[in-house]
């Protein structure tokens, strides 16, 4: 593993509950860290710097609490904006350092900037990368960790297989990576350290739990849902993505009739529509969400089905067989 041994020990099961747009919280992000998962949330969803501030208060203070108690808590992480200007990044970056987030994730765009200033405060920076490209160029600006968006993942996600997306980039890079898109079980868990990733995300269904703050109808259709409900498609805001289908219906959107948008704007949508709050998105797994559980249970069950995994009887025999002949 290229996880440092300080994160990896805190961890219950390697996986991170994902920062999602509009859905994580305080209090997912605290059951996920509590449960011994990374816990990540977007700076996007408070509005204000003040608002920020206010999230990273009540988590604080709820994870000192928990720690006072023994616990073992899981790492924080906040995806910030790689296209802030630099002094609101220096900001930003100084609140995360004053209220214990360890983890920078950022996704669209070049990172060197922030990546440089995070790591002049000891934070990791954690890049998503939906191709080999992308990687390519997270690897140049020297980001210590790559989430590798596979295809079938909710949101922005890529189209590479992660069967050849994971041992491709860890050919190219020694620090820690993440599989993320369509992983629901624990056994996807652990097919990601298999093909040689560190970490899972988790974005779909920890969006189907009763912490998140997702809309108790986007909850009902992932869990009544399947990826045939899924659209990917880059006509609703310009970079391609995993929407539901029963929600562009809903705001009456023929997503066929659809214009192309320019850039990643979104004026070609009804008025008064906006992707993630009117639109929304989930992943292939879908298919294997049937419930919304609270965070603990849910990870309980992971858990479960992940030692399983680690422990499926030894078939290997016939392999060493064929090498020594």
């Amino acid at each position: 593993m290229s996880l440092p041994e300080h994160i990896a020990r805190r961890l219950s099961i390697p996986a991170v509950c994902a920062p999602m747009f509009l859905i994580s919280n305080p209090a997912l992000l605290i059951a996920a860290c509590r449960a011994g998962l990374v816990g990540a949330f977007p700076r996007e969803n408070t509005r204000t710097r003040e608002d920020f501030v206010t999230w990273l208060q009540e988590i604080r203070t709820a994870l000192d609490d928990a720690a006072s108690e023994g616990e073992t808590l899981g790492p924080l992480a906040v995806n910030i904006p790689t296209r802030y200007p630099q002094e609101d990044l220096i900001v930003e970056l100084d609140l995360c350092v004053e209220y214990g987030v360890e983890i920078i994730i950022t996704s669209v765009g070049k990172p060197d900037l922030i990546t440089r200033l995070a790591h002049e405060r000891g934070l990791y920076v954690w890049h998503d990368v939906t191709s080999i490209e992308f990687a390519e160029k997270a690897l140049e600006c020297g980001v210590d960790g790559m989430n590798c968006i596979g295809a079938g993942g909710g949101g922005h996600s890529g189209t590479i297989s992660h069967l050849a997306l994971i041992p491709r980039v860890r050919q190219m890079f020694d620090g820690v990576i993440t599989m993320a898109g369509a992983v629901s079980t624990g056994a996807a868990i652990r097919a990601g350290e298999i093909l040689g990733a560190d970490l899972a995300f988790l974005g779909t269904r920890f969006l189907a739990t009763t912490e998140s703050m997702a809309h108790p109808l986007q909850k009902q259709w992932v869990v009544e849902g399947s990826a045939r409900d899924l659209v990917y498609t880059p006509k609703v805001n310009g970079v391609p993505a995993n929407w539901m289908r029963r929600s562009l219906a809903h705001v009456g959107i023929d997503i066929d009739a659809l214009p192309q948008p320019e850039g990643r704007g979104h004026d070609h949508l009804p008025q008064g529509v906006r992707p993630w709050r009117d639109i929304w998105s989930a992943g292939h797994g879908i298919e294997l969400i049937d419930d919304v559980p609270d965070v603990a249970t849910l990870v309980r069950r992971l858990a479960a089905e992940y030692l399983e995994a680690c422990a499926t009887p030894d078939r290997a025999d016939a392999a060493r067989r064929l090498i020594r002949n």
